[in-house]
């Protein structure tokens, strides 16, 4: 698109009541985009503003229009195309001065380009007209060469072939033209019949500057033909443009009408509204809340991991020690064994040593009664 936006401010955005055409009725709940767009293919500018999806200001500036400052925050305008009074409220005196600094400099820019159009204009139509003038001017003043050279040389090319004249325009033969210089030939047809030859060299130069007058008139007829066809596609891009803001102005007529039950239903949607966000102010503490006992959920659930991971460290070392405590009681237990062995001999070893022992006793006893005897 060639349409770019060049300067854009925030503000309150109204229209004048149509029925009252005294009171204001904001278009916007609250401060908006305005900004200028400039386009350069049909070189206008224009304010637009959006509420959402909805367009609430679209108005071309024109050189007619005038921005007028109604209070140290407030301004307006009338635009007559969309039948309306804009309004606009701002937060600060300094915004207002500067939107209205912009609208008178965009105004003037819209003069200008008004102007350098209708220049335009009036100079694609004026080389049709000069070319006619000038062959008038060249009809008129050539009839004596015309008579003197020969006919079928130099009359020929004077024709709708190579000037776009109309039958007035062109001069025939038989139309006296004058008369005092026709005589002239009669007196004076030996000298001329003699440079004849050299004039026609001449007038073939004159002929040929005449043809490329007339290439240069006919692609200048073009052009403007060209331009008036452009003209005519912007012509309906406006009447379509009007159109569909006399519908918007039907639209806003409409909803204009039904202003009360709208401040009513406004009425309850705040309320609603603010009902709505004192739930969600509630739900979003619970949910802050929530939060909270997920994350201390998530800490307790890695303690959990990191006690399992460590019981299931204990429970592998408990079998561990278990298994060892099984090899030491078998162990034990065979021990035990052995040392119950170990005592049965050991006991038995003592019997046989106490009855050796005891007959060592006899046979002492009995030596010592022989040697008691002898």
């Amino acid at each position: 698109m060639g349409e770019q936006p060049i300067f854009s401010t925030r503000a309150h955005v109204f229209q004048i009541d149509p029925n009252t055409k005294k009171n204001w009725v904001p278009t916007s709940k609250h401060a908006v985009t305005v900004s200028y767009f400039f386009d350069s293919t049909r070189n206008v500018y224009r304010i637009i503003s959006l509420d959402g999806s909805k367009a609430i200001i679209n108005s071309t500036i024109t050189p007619n229009m005038t921005f007028t400052k109604t209070s140290q925050k407030f301004g307006q305008w009338a635009d007559s195309r969309a039948n309306t009074v804009y309004g606009l409220g701002f937060s600060s005196e300094s915004h207002l001065v500067k939107f209205a600094e912009k609208f008178a400099e965009f105004k003037e820019a819209a003069r200008l380009a008004k102007e350098k159009s209708q220049e335009k204009m009036e100079l694609t139509s004026t080389p049709s007209q000069g070319g006619t003038v000038k062959r008038n001017v060249l009809s008129v003043n050539k009839p004596v060469i015309k008579k003197e050279s020969a006919p079928g040389d130099l009359q020929s090319p004077l024709t709708s072939e190579s000037i776009n004249g109309t039958d007035n325009d062109r001069v025939t033969p038989d139309t006296p033209q004058h008369p005092e210089a026709r005589a002239e030939p009669s007196q004076n047809a030996l000298p001329f019949s003699h440079s004849s030859s050299s004039i026609n060299k001449h007038w073939e130069a004159e002929l040929a500057a005449l043809k490329g007058n007339n290439a240069k008139l006919t692609a200048a007829l073009l052009e403007s033909t060209a331009n008036v066809k452009q003209w005519k596609q912007q012509l309906a891009a406006y009447q379509e443009e009007a159109e569909r803001l006399h519908k918007r102005v039907t639209e806003l007529e409409c909803v204009s009408g039904q202003t009360t039950g709208i401040k009513s239903q406004k009425t309850e949607l705040n309320r609603t509204i603010e009902e709505l966000e004192l739930a969600l102010k509630a739900k979003e503490e619970e949910l802050e809340r929530l939060k909270a006992e997920v994350e201390s959920a998530n800490e307790f659930r890695s303690q959990r991991d990191s006690l399992i991971q460590r019981l299931q460290e204990t429970e592998v070392r408990n079998q561990t020690l278990e298994a060892q405590l099984t090899d030491l009681e078998q162990r034990l237990e065979s021990s035990q064994l052995e040392r119950e062995a170990f005592r049965k001999s050991l006991r038995s070893l003592l019997e046989l040593l106490d009855s050796k022992i005891f007959e060592l006793n006899e046979l002492r006893d009995a030596l010592a009664k022989l040697l008691e005897g002898s």
